[in-house]
């Protein structure tokens, strides 16, 4: 008899490296079962604080109570679902009372900040130092972009540097973010390097900008691209192109240069068993734990960081030099651990 398809709820709160991390749970739970997937959109009414939610959660308060004060939303209208899941602070507080008022097993990726572990079946962070904690396991932020072919056949991955440059390089494009500060001489040097690295070394660039990319630097990788001098084969505009176009990127690139910003986007690209190198303005700093995850990918030698003013074809191809990606799909690897931690809901028919 086939397996019934699960139905997993997706709670999004509009940000794509949250949902995107919540859709990698639902791309790994697909690997063991059929998965039919809602999204629910949730936005958390700015008069009660999402720590005020999750208080109430703690003191067992009726999740229809939650939902309807926090993010209005009435619980006799949740669709039916055999999962919850989600990821970013703001929708954890729904995550737990709507799985809940459901009766039915949640996931939530990140921190739980001040709510009980008893209140989410399993918590996917990045962190070794939470290993321990009630219902948690460690791995990458889940990703729905799974590993590049050449990985999945079992071949050996690529190796790249100062004598084997990469053919084609995807650059990933943020923008200011939190402590996150780009000027337009950070911009300059970004955009020299690009000319640069494709006239002494011939490497073609497939180039995409984020929702965070100012004008400054989205209007002049726009002009670039009818230069052939710069080398550019693609451009995906976030402003015309919107979220979810980084799988055609990654599957056409041999190795990823990130602006630093973006945890989101450095991980989907080691996740995708391409190299990475991020490079990271003057005006920066990362909160402490994303330093320390940052220096747990470096500590496998899967990714580099270098300083946007040092950046050069150089130095660029000498950091890729000291990097050996992964070879193994991260989506089946959740897959294997997820079914492990919650065998009930794999076993459901």
């Amino acid at each position: 008899m086939a397996t019934r398809p699960l139905t997993a709820l997706l709670i999004a709160d509009g940000k794509p490296g949250h949902y995107h991390q919540a859709e990698g749970v639902i791309a790994a739970v697909a690997r063991v079962r059929p998965v039919e997937s809602q999204r629910l959109e949730v936005r958390r009414r700015f008069v009660i604080p999402t720590r005020t939610l999750l208080q109430m959660v703690n003191w067992g308060a009726a999740p229809a109570l939650v939902l309807r004060l926090g993010y209005g939303l009435q619980a006799r209208s949740l669709p039916a679902a055999d999962l919850v899941v989600s990821a970013g602070g703001e929708t954890l507080a729904a995550n737990a009372a709507i799985a809940k008022a459901l009766g039915v097993p949640n996931v939530f990726c990140g921190r739980l900040r001040r709510l009980q572990p008893r209140h989410v079946s399993l918590v996917i962070v990045s962190l070794m130092r939470f290993a321990e904690l009630p219902n948690h396991l460690v791995t990458l932020p889940p990703s729905p972009i799974d590993a590049a072919p050449r990985a999945i056949n079992g071949e050996d991955a690529a190796r790249y540097g100062r004598t084997s440059p990469p053919p084609r390089v995807g650059v990933l494009i943020g923008g200011d973010s939190g402590t996150f500060r780009y000027t337009s001489q950070d911009w300059l040097q970004l955009t020299h390097f690009l000319g640069e690295a494709h006239r002494l070394r011939g490497i073609r660039w497939l180039i995409a900008t984020s929702r965070r990319s100012g004008p400054d630097i989205s209007d002049v990788i726009a002009a670039m691209t009818s230069k052939a001098e710069c080398g550019i084969d693609t451009l995906v505009d976030f402003r015309t192109a919107g979220p979810g176009t980084l799988p055609s990127i990654f599957a056409a690139a041999d190795a990823i240069l990130c602006t630093d910003d973006s945890t989101t986007m450095i991980s989907e690209a080691v996740a995708a068993c391409l190299p990475v190198v991020s490079v990271a303005p003057a005006a920066c700093t990362l909160e402490e734990r994303e330093a320390e995850y940052r220096e747990m990918l470096a500590g496998k030698g899967w990714y580099r960081s270098l300083p946007l003013a040092r950046l050069t074809p150089e130095t660029f191809l000498a950091a890729l030099e000291e990097i050996a990606p992964r070879t193994s799909s991260q989506v089946d690897e959740l897959a294997d651990a997820m079914s492990r931690r919650l065998p009930e809901l794999f076993a459901r028919a």
